[in-house]
């Protein structure tokens, strides 16, 4: 499930996989074995996902169905 939404989003936004390496910082390689079930991600890289992808860690997990991000966190 997490594979699909994450290629799903990523073309909806019309990025690449390279695009999304220079935005995460995660390898091309990395994010593609990821993509494509063979590698499950980090923490790290699934915050990282999440904000390039204009979604929330829950949705990349399959924890909710609503790919909408939640409110920025208040600093203060």
């Amino acid at each position: 499930m997490t594979m699909s939404r994450l290629r799903q989003l990523r073309k909806e936004l019309g990025y690449s996989q390279v695009k999304l390496q220079m935005l995460t910082g995660i390898d091309q390689s990395d994010y593609s074995k990821i993509e494509n079930g063979k590698r499950n991600m980090s923490f790290e890289q699934c915050k990282r996902l999440a904000v390039a992808l204009k979604t929330s860690m829950d949705y990349l997990a399959g924890l909710t169905d609503e790919p909408a991000p939640y409110p920025p966190a208040r600093r203060g």
